[in-house]
């Protein structure tokens, strides 16, 4: 059974990359910060290596801000 809040989370970050110029709120970087949290609960170690990368497009995603 595949992980929904993972795939969630996933989604969350896909978007707020794909948004031109890094156009988003302070709100939907904490949304996808939230879905990535919350995915971490029934994780899988593969699952949770790729969500500590989702975390780090977010924070790169920030500096560049």
């Amino acid at each position: 059974m595949q992980n929904q809040l993972f795939q969630q989370a996933r989604d969350a970050v896909n978007r707020l990359m794909n948004r031109a110029n890094g156009n988003f709120s302070e709100q939907d970087k904490q949304a996808a910060q939230n879905a990535i949290q919350s995915a971490y609960t029934n994780a899988t170690a593969e699952e949770q290596q790729e969500l500590r990368e989702l975390e780090n497009q977010l924070k790169q995603q920030n500096e560049l801000k």
